[in-house]
């Protein structure tokens, strides 16, 4: 993929970057692969904002990827590789040899013509997966399974890919791409490779349209609203947050407080994300 920049014929257009979306090799869908996708504007069923900052966007419709690739031993061929509106990897079109059809996100290097498979022990190749029992120690890989059979749910966003570092008994490290290595069970499956679209990063959207266009809507500070609708809010001209330190619009320390307590999956966290946390 590469990165294309836009003449500046307006202030919004310069600094403008987008995709060339030269890997693209199909422009519309799998019919049989895609469902509606409804709006809420971060609505409840009450119809209140339990998520703000969204509504309006484009129109989308959701593509089926496959997470977990529990078609074992069945050969697939790369059909084609497409675009998804949901998620900033692209995706690629499987026809397996009995006759269905899969999408699944798009390793880097993975080609149109290129036959991928899902086993217990398999080649090492971009876009194969595998038990990590079976997949050697140094492997970079992505959508990696937290528990056996729920399918990928780490490492999925473009350009992204985490590391084999070793194995402990029944559990194998892995250095994930915020550095954090954690402790996996070997039965669950990964796909070999890193995540295509790795220049996603370095788009610069250039005007707050192209953010609406995505569903999202501006974010307003909380020093700029009234006393009743932030706790940073009111005051005559520009106040500092004062102590006893910044809050959230419910009154809820933020900007560093940490507020993570799973106990459940702290145990295998061997090295932390955060600077000085073992």
């Amino acid at each position: 993929m590469a990165i294309k920049k836009y003449k500046p014929t307006s202030p919004g257009r310069r600094g403008m970057t987008g995709a060339t979306f030269e890997e693209i090799t199909k422009t519309k869908p799998e019919r049989s692969l895609i469902v509606s996708k409804s709006k809420h504007g971060g609505r409840n069923v009450y119809g209140r904002v339990t998520v703000r900052h969204r509504g309006g966007g484009n129109r989308r419709h959701l593509r089926l990827i496959d997470f977990k690739r529990d078609k074992r031993g069945i050969g697939a061929k790369v059909a084609a590789i497409e675009y998804d509106p949901n998620r900033s990897a692209r995706i690629a079109l499987l026809y397996y040899a009995d006759g269905e059809k899969r999408y699944i996100i798009a390793p880097l290097g993975l080609q149109v013509g290129d036959r991928v498979i899902s086993d217990t022990k398999t080649e090492i190749r971009p876009g194969n997966s595998m038990p990590l029992t079976n997949i050697p120690v140094g492997t970079m890989v992505h959508n990696i399974e937290l528990y056996e059979g729920r399918g990928g749910q780490l490492v999925r966003a473009a350009g992204t890919s985490a590391q084999l570092l070793g194995k402990e008994g029944e559990y194998a490290l892995i250095r994930l791409p915020s550095g954090e290595v954690r402790r996996i069970h070997q039965r669950c499956y990964a796909t070999i490779g890193e995540v295509g679209n790795p220049d996603h990063s370095n788009i610069k959207l250039g005007k707050a349209g192209r953010k609406r266009h995505m569903g999202i809507r501006p974010t307003v500070r909380g020093s700029a609203m009234s006393p009743r609708d932030h706790p940073h809010g009111g005051g005559e001209g520009r106040q500092p947050i004062g102590l006893p330190g910044p809050k959230s619009p419910w009154g809820k320390p933020t900007l560093g407080y940490k507020t993570r307590r799973n106990k459940k999956t702290e145990k295998n966290i061997v090295r932390h994300r955060s600077k000085g946390r073992r």
